[in-house]
């Protein structure tokens, strides 16, 4: 590949993210530490812009929430599967500017046995009120997590808490069998 076609393809990229206001954009594998950097970044970024204090907090704690959730949960991992510390696993986490309003989106891979289970935790936050959001937070808060849960329900409610607007999700099938891609928007 010459620099030409390299410059025009990173130009095409750039022109693209600057036209749909993307102000962060990370893909690959995720770690604490990897998350812990990003956060640092994140919270600069958000600050530089001129974001008001309480929507900084919001974006900074549904990005920290989106990014743990594709480290405990996605399906193309580094580390083993029952491996509990230092997990390395794939997604993407994009972060932007929609009219006055600020995005979140993120994606990973993930079971497809997992993808009606999300469905399930998901769909009813859309329809909830905000006192609902923080009674069923509460309420989370005060129960034990469900077997084999990394605490994804209450990442989930903090996120639904902290949105202007319903979370939004979706599913698409992957090239590999008995995976799919998740997809959860967040707008603030």
């Amino acid at each position: 590949m010459n620099s030409n076609t390299m410059y025009a393809q990173y130009r095409e990229f750039c022109e693209i993210a600057c036209k749909r206001r993307v102000i962060f954009y990370y893909v690959g594998y995720f770690s604490q530490s990897i998350i812990s950097a990003m956060a640092d970044a994140v919270k600069m970024g958000v600050e530089h812009i001129g974001a008001a204090g309480q929507t900084r907090r919001r974006l900074f704690s549904s990005f920290v929430e989106m990014a743990q959730n594709i480290v405990h949960y996605s399906a193309d991992a580094l580390t083993p599967e029952d491996r509990n510390d230092r997990e390395m696993r794939h997604g993407s986490v994009c972060i932007g500017i929609h009219g006055e309003k600020y995005f979140l989106i993120c994606a990973n891979p993930i079971k497809t046995e997992m993808a009606e289970q999300l469905r399930a935790t998901l769909e009813p936050l859309r329809t909830m009120t905000i006192d609902e959001i923080k009674a069923a937070y509460k309420k989370m808060l005060q129960s034990d997590a469900p077997d084999g849960s990394k605490g994804a329900g209450l990442g989930l409610l903090t996120m639904a808490r902290d949105a202007s607007e319903p979370l939004e999700f979706d599913f698409a099938p992957s090239r590999e069998a008995g995976i799919t891609m998740f997809y959860l928007k967040a707008t603030i």
